[in-house]
C-alpha cells in the first residue's frame, strides 16, 4: 500500500527542527489514518472472481453528505459461481441489483458485505456483469474516505480511500492483489454552488466529455490501466483549472492542476517544478506510467497528499510533496507492494525519490545534508529492520515507522545504488518496473532481490539479508598510520547495534586529507574485524574521515592515529626488500608473533606458519605480496616485492 503524504526534507541545518517536526506530523497522520484499515482483511467471500471493469455513475452535491450511485461491474469467475459478494458499508442502501435486465436477490450483511444471488451458475473463465443501484450518507474512515467540507466558505467534496475506505462510498472488491483493469467514472453534480460558481469534477484518467442539463453537469473520466479500489477517487468544488505541459520526447501530455481560486496565483508559481521532476523521474525510471492519459493535482482540504492514479490530491504544493506523490505513480501505483511487510517498496522509494530531486536539482552539498539528516534519524535508535515482520503487520506504529519504512529504506536504496553503481542500479529498477509479472501489478521484496541480482554481476543477497531483513547498523573503529611517505595503513573494526546481524560486510568510504588540503578518497572493503589495509598515498597525511559523504548508515565516528601500531610498524622490519628468494624478519623481544600469513595482492593466501625469523619464497611467482603478522598487539601488515 501506499504513503499518503510526503516527508518534507528542507535543506540546511537551520531548517532541521522544522523538518523533524513536519516529518513527525506526517508519520503520525499516516498512523492515525491507518488505525481502522489495518485490521481489515480481504473478504474470503470475494476471492472466487477477478474484477475486470467498473462503470461508476455517481450523483453528488458538495454541500450535501450523500451519494447516489449506479455501479456496473464486469467480473470473471475463478470457479463456478452461484453468488457474488462485494464490499459495501451497511450505511449504504442498496435499492436494486440487475444482471442483463433481470432483478437479482441480494443480502446486505452487517459485515459490510453485499451478497448477490446470480440468476444462474456462472462457469469458471466466463465474463459477466451485475449493476448495483445504491445511495446513502457515506461514513468516513481514516482521514475521510468520503468528505464534505468547505474552503473559503465554498463547498468541497473529496474521497480518500487508501486502502480500505472505498467500501464506504461504492460497492467494490477491496482485495489489494486484484486490480481493476479499467474504469469509467461519470460524476453528476449541480452546475454551480450556492454562490453561483461553476462546479468542476475530478477523477482518475482522462476527461472524455461534459454533458449538461438546465441544473446539472455530468463529467466523464476514463482510466484504462489496472488500479486497486483504494486509488479510485473523485473530488468536486469550484476549481480553477490550468495545465503545465510535459514535452515527453515529442509525445507531450498535460499536468492538469485543479486549484482553489483563492490560491490560484500562489499555486501557479509552485506547480511548474513538477515538469522538471517529471523529466528527472522519466529519465531515471522510464516514461511516466500513464503518459497517454494525464497527470494531475487536485487541491483538497487536508494537510497532506494522496497519490491517486493519474491525479494526486494535494493539501499543499511544497516541492517535496509534489516529488513524493509523483514518485508513487511509479513505485506504488504502477508496481504496488504486495503486502504490509513490503511497504518499504512504496515508502522507501518515494522517500528516496525526494532525495534524488535534491541531488539533481540542488546539487551535491544539499544532497549530502539530506543524507546526513536521514542517517541521523535511522541511528537515533539501535534496532529495527526495513522489512516488517509478519507479527507486526497489524501494528500501525511499526508499519508506518518513519525511521524504518521511510528513512532507513531510502538510505538502503542509496547504499544499494553505491554498491552496484548507477548503471546496474537503474537498470535493475527499470526491469522491476517493467517486468511482466509486476508492471501494473504487485511485487514483494524477494522479487526485487531476484531482479537486482540478475541486473548486476554482484550478488546482493547478503546485502538484503543484513540491511533489509536484519536490524540495526554498524559503527566503525578505524586506526591509521602512515608507515612511509608512499603508503597509509588502516586497521578497521566494527560493532553492530543489534544482534540480528553478526557483521555488516561494507565498502566503507574514507577520505585521506593532506597537510596542504589535498584529499584522496578510498574504499575499505570490510569483511572481518582487525582487518588491515595498505593503500598507496603520495602526500603527508594529517587526518582521515569516515563516511565523508554520508553514503553509509553508521554512527559518525572519527578515525584515530594509532601511535602503538605506528611504533610497532617501525620496530618490525622485513629485509631484503625486494628479494628473489629469502626474506628475514626482525622484531623486538616484547612483541609475540603467533602466526605469519603471506597473501597475494588479490587476497589469496600462499603461505602460513608460526613465528620464524626467515622465510624462503623462491617458489612464489614474481610480484607484490603482503606479509600479515598476527601479534599480541594486533595485526601488522608488511609488503615485500619478489623479483
Amino acid at each position: 500500500m501506499k504513503n499518503l503524504f510526503c516527508f518534507l526534507f528542507l535543506l540546511g541545518c537551520t531548517c532541521l527542527y522544522a523538518q523533524n517536526q513536519q516529518q513527525t506530523a506526517i508519520v503520525e497522520a499516516e498512523m492515525k489514518s491507518a488505525l481502522k484499515r489495518m485490521a481489515f482483511r480481504a473478504s474470503p467471500n470475494t476471492g472466487n472472481y477477478d474484477v475486470k471493469y467498473h462503470r461508476l455513475e455517481l450523483e453528488v452535491d458538495p454541500s450535501v453528505a450523500k451519494i447516489t450511485g449506479v455501479v456496473t461491474t464486469y467480473f470473471e469467475a475463478k470457479a463456478p459461481l452461484s453468488d457474488i459478494t462485494f464490499d459495501l458499508a451497511t450505511n449504504m442502501t442498496v435499492s436494486q441489483v440487475l444482471q442483463r435486465g433481470a432483478v437479482l436477490e441480494f443480502t446486505h450483511k452487517a459485515s459490510d458485505e453485499l451478497a448477490i444471488k446470480l440468476s444462474q451458475e456462472q462457469q469458471a473463465g466466463i465474463l459477466d456483469s451485475v449493476t448495483i443501484h445504491y445511495s446513502g450518507n457515506p461514513v468516513s474512515s481514516g482521514f475521510g474516505s468520503f468528505e464534505v467540507n468547505k474552503h473559503n466558505g465554498k463547498p468541497i467534496l473529496w474521497t480518500l480511500s487508501e486502502p480500505y475506505g472505498a467500501k464506504g462510498w461504492w460497492p467494490c472488491k477491496q482485495d489489494l492483489i486484484d486490480k481493476i483493469d479499467a474504469i469509467d467514472v461519470y460524476i453528476t453534480t449541480p452546475k454551480t454552488n450556492p454562490s453561483g460558481d461553476a462546479y468542476v469534477a475530478v477523477a482518475n484518467g482522462l476527461e472524455q466529455s461534459q454533458r449538461s442539463t438546465a441544473t446539472t453537469k455530468t463529467t466523464h473520466f476514463k482510466h484504462q490501466y489496472p488500479i486497486p479500489a483504494y486509488l479510485v477517487a473523485i473530488a468536486v468544488t469550484n476549481y480553477a483549472v490550468y495545465a503545465d505541459t510535459v514535452l515527453n520526447n515529442g509525445k507531450p501530455f498535460e499536468i492538469v492542476n485543479y486549484v482553489y481560486p483563492e490560491q490560484l496565483a500562489k499555486v501557479k508559481a509552485q506547480t511548474p517544478i513538477t515538469v522538471d521532476i517529471m523529466k528527472l523521474f522519466s529519465e531515471l525510471f522510464g516514461e511516466y506510467p500513464f503518459a497517454d492519459e494525464k497527470y494531475g493535482h487536485a487541491q483538497f482540504g487536508w494537510n497532506g497528499g494522496m497519490e491517486h492514479s493519474t491525479v494526486s490530491f494535494m493539501g499543499s504544493f511544497d516541492r517535496s510533496l509534489i516529488a513524493h506523490e509523483l514518485g508513487h505513480q511509479w513505485f506504488g501505483n504502477k508496481v504496488t507492494c504486495g503486502s504490509w511487510q513490503d511497504i518499504w517498496l512504496n515508502e522507501g522509494f518515494a522517500t528516496y525519490m525526494n532525495g534524488l530531486v535534491v541531488e539533481h536539482l540542488d546539487g551535491e552539498t544539499p544532497f549530502k545534508t539530506w543524507k546526513q539528516q536521514t542517517i541521523n534519524s535511522v541511528t537515533s535508535r539501535s534496532g529495527g529492520a526495513v522489512y516488517v515482520k509478519d507479527s507486526d503487520t497489524l501494528n500501525v506504529n511499526r508499519v508506518f515507522d518513519g525511521r524504518l519504512s521511510y528513512n532507513k529504506a531510502a538510505m538502503v536504496l542509496h547504499m544499494l545504488r553505491k554498491k552496484l553503481g548507477d548503471e546496474n542500479f537503474y537498470k535493475g529498477l527499470n526491469t522491476y518496473l517493467n517486468h511482466p509479472d509486476h508492471a501494473y501489478g504487485y511485487a514483494k521484496t524477494e522479487d526485487l532481490l531476484a531482479i537486482m541480482n540478475a541486473a548486476s554481476p554482484q550478488d546482493v543477497s547478503e546485502f538484503f539479508q543484513d540491511w533489509v531483513y536484519g536490524e540495526g547498523y554498524p559503527t566503525f573503529q578505524l586506526e591509521w598510520y602512515q608507515s612511509t611517505s608512499k603508503e597509509i595503513n588502516f586497521v578497521l573494526n566494527q560493532t553492530q547495534s543489534h544482534p540480528s546481524v553478526s557483521f555488516f560486510e561494507t565498502d566503507l568510504p574514507v577520505r585521506v586529507i593532506g597537510a596542504s588540503g589535498i584529499t584522496l578518497d578510498l574504499v575499505l572493503e570490510h569483511s572481518k574485524n582487525q582487518e588491515h589495509f595498505i593503500k598507496p598515498v603520495n602526500f603527508k597525511v594529517v587526518d582521515v574521515l569516515i563516511n565523508p559523504e554520508f553514503d553509509i548508515i553508521t554512527k559518525t565516528t572519527a578515525a584515530v592515529l594509532s601511535i602503538d601500531q605506528q611504533k610497532m610498524d617501525v620496530d618490525v622490519s622485513v629485509y631484503p626488500n625486494p628479494t628473489s628468494h629469502l626474506i628475514r624478519l626482525k622484531k623486538p623481544d616484547h612483541l609475540r608473533v603467533d602466526r605469519i600469513n603471506i597473501y597475494t595482492i588479490l587476497g589469496q593466501r600462499v603461505y602460513t606458519s608460526g613465528w620464524t625469523p626467515s622465510i624462503d619464497i623462491t617458489t612464489l611467482s614474481s610480484g607484490l605480496f603482503i606479509i600479515e603478522l598476527q601479534t599480541n598487539m594486533g595485526k601488522l601488515n608488511k609488503s615485500v616485492l619478489k623479483n
